[in-house]
């Protein structure tokens, strides 16, 4: 009886010792604040290179490993890109179709550790397509959360600006970064 005694307390010391009797092989959930998104588009035309930016406040939280609520939308206004060139800014309009679609859709869901980064699922909704990635890494610094799409316009079946005749071409290859500032 006295054995049983002494087994209960060192087992109860143990407990108290280590902090507590949650197992250490589970992942604790992460939440990640987010308060400013930047998009820009980049690329090349036959006079030089583009880049085309949207920066836009929101409040939002991004869930790391979380199976409550592990899901990030987000609606982007293409009518609010910037070319830093009004004849560029609307060729980049006319291209992505924004009367017929003032806004994209990104979202980001199953959000797990990767390292030090995050990998994802990410789908990206523009003009009338869907574009769908599976295990998309977001590389995690001080400041902001980021990744990149390589694309086509011939992907989501748009037809890249040409103006002048054919003097100016934009190439068919694109570039979408995004980050996510953090608070």
């Amino acid at each position: 009886m006295k054995t049983r005694f002494q087994i209960l307390i060192m087992g109860l010391a143990m407990f108290f010792l280590t902090g507590s009797a949650k197992p250490t092989f589970f992942t604790e959930d992460t939440a990640v604040v987010i308060n400013k998104i930047k998009i820009e588009i980049t690329g090349v035309s036959t006079v030089g290179k583009y880049n085309c930016s949207n920066t836009f406040p929101i409040k939002d939280t991004v869930y790391v490993n979380s199976v409550k609520k592990n899901i990030f939308n987000t609606e982007i206004k293409m009518t609010n890109f910037d070319c830093g060139n009004k004849i560029m800014t609307k060729d980049l309009q006319g291209t992505v179709k924004v009367k017929q679609f003032p806004n994209s859709t990104v979202s980001i869901t199953d959000i797990k550790p990767n390292g030090k980064n995050y990998k994802c699922r990410l789908n990206f909704y523009i003009t009338d397509k869907t574009l769908k990635y599976k295990d998309f890494i977001l590389y995690n610094t001080d400041d902001k959360i980021q990744g990149t799409l390589s694309l086509k316009f011939s992907d989501i079946e748009l037809e890249p600006p040409v103006k002048m005749a054919g003097l100016i071409k934009v190439k068919d290859d694109i570039v979408i970064n995004f980050s996510l500032y953090k608070n």
